[in-house]
């Protein structure tokens, strides 16, 4: 009885940390699911605590100089980092030049880097951003409104596999850093240029060029886009192309229309509002396409110049449609919804029909009849569209379906 004693007080004596090796320790952490579990794993000795701080992969801090050299010294394999500042209530000037210098030298292994609304840095930082870090592939610096075309273009020539890049706000950035896209980073996939209004259809052309794999192009609001760079964009990208966003962009047309429907099979979503020039003889087209089976997100509010012919041939044939926005498009009428018994498919969950002046109870009725899965419908300034009315006339919505009658409800980023 003594002897086993003994062993068992020799057993609990043995320190975990003497069983379990490194490897072993990086097992149990990979099985962790949730960041409170890792974080957890960390407060059980200082040894658990290095090893979750090297595995450790993403980061978002709101840190100065003196933290991010501490946090580049104990997450040395850090994939992730998220410095982003709130649009509201950031802090100028934030992060600096320097600090980004630090992160260049400090974090060698990100992969991602999100640095939107720092408003402070400008293209020296980004020049040490891409002379330090080889491997990063998708940077978000959106809102850095001091950046240029010699601190993106630097990044260009340093990031090499860059697959994402997001630009909007930065007004100062020229064509010149889509040609440095175009020769340097042919693995890009995304781009965001929402704002930039000095972006041509000469710059898109070259982008396209050289980044043929491009899948999600935004040009929202950038005004000197027309029809020459979107058409060139969908031919080169054709088979990569799925969402393209063009919101506010006057110049963009008819012949920008015809060329997503002639070239793009893979289109999902495509963002068209604003772009007042289109008819109903493009949006025809793009629906007997060969994306009318990809396309599940269309929006083309304010397409003053559509009319209810088109938009029921989009209901008909674009068979995989879950959100549709028809906004302000004054001349689409009730008849939209006539005749698709057995088209809709059942798939449409998301409609914008606010400021359709034409569309009546009868045209909702008709549409609530067809589609089950509803779960938005926004009639906001629809004169014929009131809740009132909708009880009168005994409209039953889907249960889950939330309707927007006088903006109380918020939209659902579907449409963004």
């Amino acid at each position: 009885m003594a002897q086993t004693d003994d062993s068992l007080s020799e057993q609990s004596s043995v320190c975990i940390n003497e069983i379990l090796m490194d490897d072993e320790l990086r097992l149990i952490l990979a099985k962790l699911d949730t960041d409170k579990d890792k974080e957890v794993f960390g407060l059980v000795c200082k040894k658990w605590l290095h090893l979750q701080s090297m595995e450790r992969k993403k980061l978002c801090a709101r840190a100065g100089s003196l933290m991010l050299r501490k946090m580049a010294a104990r997450f040395t394999r850090l994939v992730e980092l998220d410095l982003s500042q709130s649009a509201y209530r950031s802090f100028y000037p934030g992060f600096t030049d320097n600090d980004l210098t630090l992160i260049a030298e400090g974090f060698r292994c990100l992969r991602i880097l999100s640095l939107q609304n720092c408003k402070g840095i400008t293209d020296v930082g980004m020049v040490a951003i891409g002379s330090g870090l080889s491997c990063l592939q998708f940077l978000d610096i959106s809102y850095c409104r001091k950046l240029s075309d010699k601190g993106v273009s630097a990044v260009t020539e340093g990031c090499y596999d860059l697959r994402s890049l997001h630009l909007a706000g930065c007004r100062f950035v020229t064509d010149r850093v889509l040609q440095a896209l175009s020769e340097n980073c042919p693995k890009l996939e995304e781009l965001c240029l929402q704002g930039c209004t000095n972006i041509t259809d000469s710059g898109l052309t070259v982008l396209a060029n050289g980044c043929r794999g491009m899948k999600h192009l935004d040009v929202n609001k950038c005004s000197n886009v027309g029809d020459g760079g979107i058409s060139s964009v969908a031919e080169t990208c054709s088979n990569s192309l799925k969402a393209l966003k063009c919101l506010d962009c006057y110049k963009v047309g008819d012949e920008a229309v015809l060329s997503l429907a002639k070239f793009c099979k893979n289109l999902e979503t495509l963002i068209i509002g604003g772009c007042r020039d289109i008819s109903d003889m493009s949006v025809r087209s793009l629906a007997y396409a060969a994306c009318n089976h990809s396309l599940k997100r269309l929006r083309m509010d304010w397409c003053t110049n559509v009319s209810d012919s088109s938009v029921k041939c989009i209901l008909s044939q674009c068979t995989n449609l879950e959100a549709l926005d028809i906004g302000c498009c004054e001349e689409v009428k009730d008849a939209a919804f006539h005749g698709l018994e057995g088209k809709l498919g059942l798939r449409l969950r998301f409609l914008k029909v606010s400021n359709c002046s034409q569309i009546t109870v009868a045209g909702i009725g008709l549409l609530l009849e067809l589609c089950s899965s509803l779960e938005y419908l926004d009639v906001r300034s629809c004169p014929h569209i009131t809740e009132a009315l909708c009880n009168e006339f005994g409209l039953q919505f889907p249960s889950c379906c939330r309707v927007n009658f006088s903006g109380s409800l918020s939209v659902p980023d579907v449409f963004v």
